[in-house]
């Protein structure tokens, strides 16, 4: 099976949105170079630096992706079309009854963050899961099932707003050290979670 991954942008004292859901800069590097990358589908195509581009690119494996409702609402499950991999998962106590594209490939799971990385990971096959930050993230970390970390570092300051964790309150993860690629406004963090204390 591929790793399971929890990735974002954020800001550079730990938002992923402010408060009213708004990520300001925190997608600008998504336009600022020449060089054209896709991600998702055919239509998300974006211009990044050459840094950036490397960095995408080795997002390459993923097949499936694992959000809350909220951000399922607030994007309207992207009109049916995955933003990345094949498959959407969406933790939620409360799938939705009438949504207009029935037929996309949209899981709402009801029973928990780790079921439904168990889920995305078989649907995932030997691609990787990526793991929405924000409340979904903190409670996969806490779950134990996450194995990489990756955090496109933007030089903003937000002040307030969505945490890349959360409320996340599980035990004291340790993380290897990071590889980094700095991009143009952004540098892309990955970190390994340890599976020890050592």
């Amino acid at each position: 099976m591929g790793k399971v991954i929890v990735a974002a942008s954020a800001s550079l004292d730990g938002f992923i949105a402010d408060g009213d859901d708004a990520v300001g800069p925190l997608f600008d590097w998504y336009g600022n170079g020449d060089i054209p990358v896709t991600m998702g589908d055919a239509d998300r195509t974006f211009s990044v630096s050459d840094a950036s581009a490397r960095y995408i690119r080795s997002l390459g494996s993923i097949r499936a992706a694992v959000i809350g409702r909220h951000l399922f609402d607030i994007t309207n499950g992207w009109n049916g079309v995955p933003p990345v991999g094949d498959h959407v998962f969406v933790v939620t106590h409360d799938p939705p009854v009438q949504w207009e594209f029935p037929d996309a490939p949209f899981t709402f799971v009801t029973d928990g963050v780790a079921s439904t990385v168990a889920q995305a990971r078989v649907a995932a096959g030997e691609g990787d899961v990526s793991v929405n930050a924000g409340d979904v993230g903190g409670q996969a970390l806490a779950a134990g099932v996450v194995d990489e970390v990756h955090l496109s570092l933007v030089p903003v300051l937000f002040g307030a707003g969505k945490r890349f964790f959360g409320t996340f309150s599980g035990a004291q993860k340790m993380l290897e050290n990071p590889t980094v690629i700095e991009g143009d406004r952004v540098l892309h963090l990955t970190y390994r979670v340890r599976r020890t204390s050592a």
